[in-house]
């Protein structure tokens, strides 16, 4: 008689649910899982049999098949161990409850001693076993972190073999265990929040690029920051973390399900409390970028935080273009043959580069390139990657009084202040943490209508900069935050100004 437990799956970001049948028949002795599972599964067998020993079973001598429901789908991971494991016990009468177990999504890789290992994906397990009406979730105690975040769940954190069948034969219950799981908590150790050892006071100078970074925190905005070596635009980009406000919850919960998925949470940070900086190397290739099937790339692990790519004139065209899509619909969509995978891109982008290949601005005296040099590199960031950028700055060497100065800039924190009251504002307006940035249609001429003057000023900036219909609804949309720093319910001609001086002036 074949017996079902669950667990699941996952493909690309998104899970689902997986039925594993367990089926032990007469015949000559022999172990087999189908339901295409990868090489992690293939060797669960062995694993499986010797933790059997090691815990003090006797592994049937018998025909044991295992079933992946759905079988057309591939799966991966190490995590079905455990309900693999659970199966073949309750088929030789070791589990007399078995019932109890088909309520909960059981994930673990178990060791050839008993012991639950960690697994990829607890939080996103968790978040399935609550859409899909699951009483809980069985996971390592080492995942009882993540998966925690999610409440409305029951989760079932075990070390090893023996507190599972204590916690079946109500030996043990819940909240033992989740004690136990808390006392286990390394990452509680110290619970100060660290004080930021940047600032955005370490940067002299630089004025208007600091207000374009303060106007991109507060409204989500993208930027592309141009300039001499050693003008500050890769300091400002490191310090862009310390002027957003901390993540609510929802995101928090976003994020972690994306780095637990990728098997990027640890012990001593079960949670991804703070935004991502994700700052590649131009060597990196488009699949590490944008991702692949089997892996997200670092513009999805920048998801609620900040996504930098330095030197972008040194990036593969092909790489570079690649990013156009994502950053103007706010997803990835893989496709294979068989299957297509979707990844989310919601970060804010900031791309730096020098002018030329020598580093300076065309007009210096040190720029000694050829004007097709500089055409040739200038085509690496195209008109539409551009068109995609929000805030288009240009950064100058320091004058020498500037780098002698010794007064101290503004620092982050009452940067943040600021931000932080004009994202209070977009919540209020929208219901919700939508930004400025994504604004459809109906809320554009909602909420960015612009008076006639002001109307005049953007037919005359058409015509001078060529403005695409995205660039103009992104100016509008940089002119509500701006007023929002402002503190000002309509947009005025000086909101207007202050946007279209971020544009790149042909």
């Amino acid at each position: 008689m074949a017996i079902s437990l669950f667990s699941c799956s996952y493909l690309g970001v998104d899970t689902y649910v997986v039925e594993v049948e367990v089926d032990l028949s007469r015949g000559l002795p022999i172990f087999n899982i189908v339901g295409m599972g990868d090489q992690a599964i293939s060797e669960s067998k062995e694993r499986i049999r010797s933790c059997f020993k090691n815990v003090g079973f006797e592994f049937p001598v018998r025909r044991v098949l295992v079933n992946l429901s759905p079988a057309n789908i591939r799966k991966k991971g190490s995590h079905f161990d455990l309900s693999i494991f659970l199966g073949i016990l309750a088929n030789t009468g070791h589990i007399s409850n078995i019932e109890v177990l088909k309520k909960y999504l059981i994930l673990g890789e178990i060791s050839l001693n008993g012991k639950i290992k960690s697994i990829n994906g607890a939080i996103n397990a968790t978040i399935l076993a609550k859409e899909t009406d699951f009483k809980g979730v069985i996971v390592p105690m080492e995942n009882y972190n993540e998966a925690k975040l999610i409440s409305g769940v029951e989760i079932i954190p075990v070390d090893e073999i023996s507190e599972l069948l204590d916690f079946l034969d109500g030996k043990t219950d819940v909240e033992t265990l989740c004690k136990k799981a808390l006392e286990m908590d390394t990452s509680r150790i110290e619970d100060k929040k660290l004080e930021e050892t940047i600032d955005f006071s370490d940067v002299k100078g630089q004025l208007i690029a600091k207000r374009a970074l303060e106007i991109a925190a507060a409204g989500g905005h993208n930027v592309f920051l141009i300039g001499d070596p050693g003008s500050g635009k890769s300091m400002l980009a490191k310090r862009f973390n310390t002027i957003l406000p901390d993540m609510p919850e929802e995101e928090i919960i976003e994020t972690t399900k994306i780095y637990s998925i990728s098997g990027m949470l640890s012990q001593k940070e079960p949670i991804i409390r703070k935004r991502p900086f994700r700052a590649p190397h131009y060597s990196a290739t488009q699949v590490a970028l944008v991702g692949g099937a089997n892996r997200v790339g670092e513009i999805t692990l920048a998801l609620n935080g900040v996504f930098f790519l330095d030197e972008i004139g040194e990036f593969e065209g092909k790489t570079l273009e690649a990013l156009r899509q994502p950053l103007e619909d706010g997803k990835i969509v893989i496709s294979r043959a068989n299957f297509s995978v979707t990844y989310p891109v919601k970060n804010i982008t900031i791309t730096a580069s020098n002018p030329t290949p020598s580093g300076y601005f065309p007009d210096n005296p040190l720029c000694n390139d050829s004007l097709k040099e500089i055409k040739r590199y200038q085509k690496k960031f195209s008109g539409p990657l551009l068109d995609r950028m929000d805030l288009y700055v240009e950064m100058h060497q320091l004058k020498k009084d500037e780098i002698f100065d010794e007064s101290l800039s503004e620092k982050s924190k009452d940067i943040q202040e600021r931000v932080i009251k004009a994202r209070e504002i977009q919540k209020q307006r929208f219901n919700s943490n939508t930004l400025n940035r994504d604004m459809n249609k109906k809320q554009l001429n909602k909420y960015c209508k612009i008076d006639k003057e002001s109307q005049e000023i953007m037919k005359a900036a058409i015509d001078n900069l060529r403005l695409s219909v995205r660039m103009f609804d992104k100016i509008l949309k940089i002119s509500r935050t701006i007023a929002d720093l402002d503190g000002q319910e309509h947009i005025k001609k000086e909101h207007l100004l202050e946007a279209l001086n971020y544009r790149k002036k042909q």
